[in-house]
């Protein structure tokens, strides 16, 4: 696989730890550089590629013909298709607005927006610069914005005045005009009309403010010609995107990615699935997931993206697979709670669907269960190629994909992605087999976080990811290797983050919000699993003297949690609690009541008032379904 930067290749080995396979290898103009230390300690993030020189862009641009690169859509939109040769002209003419309004390497630029043809120009023509990339999900109250990009000062920040979002109109300006307010370093605020119809008049109150057709006049000369872009040659590890964490502890912590993704992409969706030229992506993901990061990554393989702004899934019963088949969609990746979704309501192809263009189903994010395997064979399609992946923010790729030349097995993804030494620990870290423990990787891989915004010396990486299990990154997840398939499953987080309706967040930030209500002494936010494997966020509060717990209260606290985060953040379940674990510190002890509430064993040493783990285990009987492991756990069969 060739990269386009100062004439480097990079060679692929399908060996299974490729970290132990890449040799020492030159600059073609003699400029000699290693892959990785092989002596190097993974005690936090590995340098790799050192004196290697390259640009994240330059690899996403460097198709430039008429073969299409983007085909646009919407709940409320036409569609359109751009071509590579089209996506170059575009980032070029951003490039020279932000080189001309004076964005440098090392700046960061910020993104609010849905998911639209216009982010992946800024986003092309920022990091073109050697500038930074961020963003936050268009559906976020301000406070969850602000949360995150208060920590990195961004100079640009590029947004949306409105879209649709299941039908309804998501305006975004107002939520804009208090961002900004509280973000100094900010010296413009770019804003896309989506149909045209708002002008200059309508945001002149927002401070710094453009219309994004203005912004662009900067890229072009007195002639109205556009200067041809410059890619600025950076190292492997250069900041080029920084994502969010859900913020279990605090702030959501900023993740910081170098070029390591042109390389995770390239062996995930050429070498496992087998993907050329010509295939189409359907992306639903807009900036401040990690999956846009990835899916736009798939640029520089040639591949085409199906950007559909909004969500396709519920218009009509069979809008989605009239899309798949309209657009020949080839590869299809999904959230698993919206492929539960299509199996609890049975959206199904009909029998006038032509789907054979379809051959890559993937579904991740959360526990894909063994039913829904049956479900993607026997109801969407016989001969397709459904599969669990995993991964997360941290990689911004997966570690486990779906291989097209090893047989899949129901409830279980079939490969550990190449160059990935995986292992599933137990409690005294040592690797097994068959049995329920946390999921690490053993080794480094060039996908890998390069730091923490802000993070000096690499502490909280160090004391987030490796201090677990010296020598190790740990995934926080619990998973079980099934010793007959070798096949993976995941059952669920080993640590307090909370994944409900496809929305992974920190108990943080439901406490931004919960704790501020006078009401209210403390809180603790946790996830519940049923049988089946499905999670959900029980909110627990401890009230001041004198108040009552009701509806009253419990319909204030969901009604501000989804005004300041989302709706997707409200917690299912919300129960009082005469009592908050805390350890020694004061921490609370979220994973103790997690364990409880799963009927999973736990050690409550650690707790100075352990009397109230009583409660907890009181509630359990009275007030929750009974819990058992779900079946993936039970590796009786494929």
């Amino acid at each position: 696989m060739r990269f386009v930067c100062e004439g480097w290749v990079w060679a692929s080995s399908r060996s299974f730890n490729l970290t132990d396979g890449w040799k020492r290898m030159k600059f073609l103009k003699s400029h000699s550089w290693e892959v990785i230390n092989s002596n190097v300690i993974m005690d936090g993030p590995n340098e790799w590629f050192e004196g290697a020189r390259l640009n994240f862009a330059e690899n996403l641009l460097k198709y430039r013909d008429d073969k299409i690169a983007l085909i646009t859509a919407g709940e409320d939109r036409k569609s359109e298709k751009i071509t590579f040769a089209e996506m170059y002209k575009e980032a070029t003419l951003y490039a020279a607005a932000f080189r001309k309004f004076g964005l440098k390497k090392g700046d960061v630029a910020v993104c609010y927006m849905s998911n639209r043809k216009e982010a992946i120009y800024a986003m092309q023509a920022v990091v073109s610069i050697g500038a930074i990339w961020t963003g936050a999900l268009p559906l976020l109250g301000s406070k969850a914005v602000l949360s995150r990009f208060k920590q990195v000062h961004p100079k640009i920040l590029i947004t949306v005045d409105r879209f649709m979002y299941q039908g309804e109109e998501k305006y975004m300006l107002q939520k804009v005009k208090e961002i900004i307010k509280e973000l100094p370093s900010l010296e413009k605020v770019i804003i896309v009309s989506s149909k045209g119809e708002t002008e200059k008049k309508d945001i002149e109150d927002i401070k710094n403010s453009v219309l994004l057709e203005e912004f662009l006049k900067l890229g072009q000369n007195e002639e109205g010609k556009v200067p041809e872009i410059q890619f600025e040659q950076v190292s492997f590890s250069h900041p080029v995107f920084i994502n969010y964490t859900s913020g279990t502890t605090g702030l959501p912590k900023a993740v910081v990615h170098g070029c390591g993704g042109l390389l995770s992409m390239a062996r995930d969706f050429s070498l496992h699935l087998n993907s050329t030229r010509g295939c189409i992506w359907l992306s639903v993901s807009s900036v401040g997931w990690v999956t846009w990061n990835m899916t736009t990554t798939l640029l520089s393989l040639g591949f085409t993206l199906l950007l559909y702004e909004g969500v396709p899934y519920y218009i009509t019963p069979t809008y989605f697979w009239d899309m798949i088949e309209k657009f020949r969609v080839t590869n299809l990746f999904l959230p698993t709670g919206v492929v539960d979704e299509f199996h609890k309501r049975q959206i199904l192809p009909n029998d006038k669907h032509n789907l054979n263009s379809l051959k890559v189903f993937l579904a991740g994010g959360s526990v894909v269960k063994p039913h829904i395997y049956d479900f993607a064979y026997r109801k969407i399609k016989k001969d397709i190629m459904f599969c669990a992946s995993y991964g997360s923010t941290e990689l911004m790729g997966s570690c486990l994909m779906l291989e097209t030349t090893l047989p899949i097995h129901r409830g279980e993804t079939n490969a550990v992605c190449l160059g990935d030494d995986l292992e599933i620990l137990d409690e005294t870290g040592t690797p097994v087999m068959g049995s329920f423990g946390d999921l690490v990787l053993a080794k480094p891989v060039p996908n890998l976080l390069v730091r923490l915004w802000n993070d000096q010396g690499n502490v909280l990486c160090k004391k987030s990811y490796f201090s677990k299990y010296p020598g190790k990154f740990s995934m926080n997840d619990y998973a079980i290797i099934n010793p007959i398939t070798k096949g993976v499953i995941i059952y669920c987080r080993s640590d307090e983050t909370l994944k409900q309706r496809g929305c992974r967040f920190g108990s943080s930030e439901i406490y931004s919000v919960v704790d501020s209500f006078p009401e209210i002494k403390g809180s603790l936010c946790v996830s519940h699993y049923n049988k089946l494997g499905d999670e959900k966020a029980v909110l627990f509060l401890k009230l001041m003297d004198g108040q009552v717990f009701g509806d009253k209260l419990v319909k204030k606290v969901r009604k501000a949690i989804e005004k300041e985060l989302t709706i997707r953040h409200v917690p299912d379940i919300i129960l009082e609690t005469r009592d908050i674990p805390v350890n020694m510190n004061g921490k609370k002890m979220e994973i103790i009541v997690k364990k409880i509430i799963n009927k999973m064993p736990y050690n409550a040493d650690s707790i100075i008032n352990p009397e109230c783990l009583k409660y907890f285990e009181d509630i359990l009987e009275l007030q929750m379904t009974e819990i058992t492991f779900p079946e993936i756990m039970l590796l009786t069969g494929s």
